[in-house]
């Protein structure tokens, strides 16, 4: 986190933790606010790869699940990477800056994913960093945040998956309601300010809760290698190009697209206990093995956890999914914003 940023956080009453903000004293009333009303998150907990350099396109067109030659310079995307058996390594929200494509993601993975990356530009003219103090990133959500966003940044990205540079910095809109913005550190201060106008701000704990009820996945250390594409619905938020040419796993998503019915999906749910990223989940069908892993979990306005939660199809449509044993906590499945095919 950039030293000056941090200090103005504490000044506005961050609890800091692992990098990132936790909350500004009562959780709680975040979390209601988060439910009802437009609020404001730093996003330090998250890591940014950057990439620049003339042949940057082509190489990450060898490397990630959507069409980057695709992505232009108003543009934004949900992307993945994967081992060579189609498992995700990491997924991303991606834009251009300038001559950068900056990939967002898990700050946990960000080391791991950047060597990998960086182990196959072998000769290309392209070069890859850690850019995550770069810029101040912050996220706006809520039914106030477009007026929010306008007002700090001075310009609105016109649709969802797109972005719009300004003199305060760069604003990638990620849905209707939902904005994330990468602030020059000179202007950080202002657009938190004329932010505050309109929105609360709250940890990171609550835009987790908002994203994941949003129906969007974030692959973290403990889900590594665990998921192909679709199992997370990464290919219903359009994060996956079928059209474009090969890249690592390739052929295996292409197989679970158009190859037999997928057996496993993303689902939303609320269960009335603590839950975190890797916790299994077991159903009555299948004895003495898991059905399914909880991909993303945050506690919820009304107590209890909110996950999303890859499981057997079947088991999740026909039982009722519990949390870390077979008599564990029950997950009450919720509607996603979007329809998973039949």
């Amino acid at each position: 986190m950039i030293e000056s940023w941090k200090t103005h956080l504490e000044s506005q009453g961050a609890c800091l933790e692992g990098g990132g903000v936790r909350h500004y004293g009562d959780a709680v009333a975040e979390r209601a606010a988060a439910a009802t009303g437009t609020v404001m998150a730093d996003l330090s907990h998250l890591g940014v790869i950057a990439f620049s350099g003339e042949e940057t396109t082509d190489f990450l067109q060898n490397q990630l699940t959507n069409d980057v030659r695709a992505l232009h310079a108003d543009g934004a995307q949900w992307s993945g990477y994967c081992t060579p058996k189609g498992r995700l390594l990491g997924n991303f929200l991606v834009w251009r800056d300038g001559e950068d494509v900056c990939l967002q993601l898990s700050g946990d993975i960000l080391p791991a994913v950047l060597k990998r990356l960086s182990m196959f530009v072998l000769r290309s003219k392209t070069r890859g960093r850690d850019a995550s103090d770069e810029r101040v990133r912050l996220v706006v959500a809520g039914p106030d945040a477009p007026v929010a966003v306008a007002a700090a940044m001075g310009v609105l990205p016109d649709a969802p998956m797109r972005s719009v540079a300004g003199e305060a910095g760069r604003t990638v809109r990620v849905g209707e309601d939902k904005f994330v913005l990468a602030v020059h550190p000179g202007q950080a201060e202002r657009v938190w300010q004329a932010l505050r106008a309109h929105a609360v701000p709250v940890g990171a704990p609550v835009w987790d809760w908002l994203r994941l009820n949003a129906g969007i996945p974030m692959i973290v250390a403990a889900t590594q290698e665990q998921f192909v594409p679709q199992m997370v619905n990464y290919e219903l938020l359009g994060g996956v190009s079928f059209q474009k040419g090969c890249y690592p796993g390739q052929e295996i998503v292409a197989r679970s697209q158009y190859l037999g019915k997928l057996k496993r999906r993303m689902f939303l749910a609320h269960v009335d206990a603590e839950a975190a990223p890797g916790d299994s989940l077991y159903s009555a069908d299948i004895e003495g093995q898991a059905t399914g892993t909880v991909v993303n979990a945050a506690p919820a306005p009304a107590g209890g956890f909110d996950v999303l939660a890859v499981a057997q199809v079947e088991s999740a449509k026909s039982h009722t999914l519990h949390l870390k044993a077979a008599d564990g906590a029950a997950l009450q499945l919720k509607p996603l914003p979007y329809a998973l095919p039949e």
